[in-house]
């Protein structure tokens, strides 16, 4: 019985230092780099591309763009809309055959620079 004891307390004992491990300073968590780090980094990427401007939609802030490949993300050629600031739609018409580049954020693009 007393055996039984102290193998359950060093079990609870043990169990409540690894709950903690991660709150420890100078830790190491070998072979850990880039599991989630790497997901949300690739949702922050940015990527570059050309196309042609099918719509702008100014009270939504966004631009429908037809635009190739973008190998960088993995996406086939497509028409799409983009989010884009009321400072970034200055100066464009449907029609623009544009250079652009875009972040993905929260499974949304973002216009990060757009010109003719």
């Amino acid at each position: 019985m007393k055996l039984t004891l102290i193998a359950a307390a060093s079990t609870v004992f043990a169990l409540s230092i690894s709950a903690h491990a991660e709150d420890m300073p100078g830790m190491k968590m070998d072979g850990m780099e880039g599991m989630q780090m790497e997901q949300k980094t690739k949702q922050a990427q940015v990527a570059n591309t050309e196309g042609t401007i099918k719509a702008i939609d100014s009270k939504k802030h966004t631009v429908t763009i037809s635009h190739g490949a973008v190998p960088a993300v993995q996406w086939p050629p497509m028409t799409m809309a983009f989010s884009i600031t009321e400072d970034q739609l200055t100066g464009l018409a449907v029609g623009d055959r544009v250079s652009f580049s875009f972040r993905l954020e929260g499974g949304k693009a973002a216009i990060v620079s757009i010109k003719k």
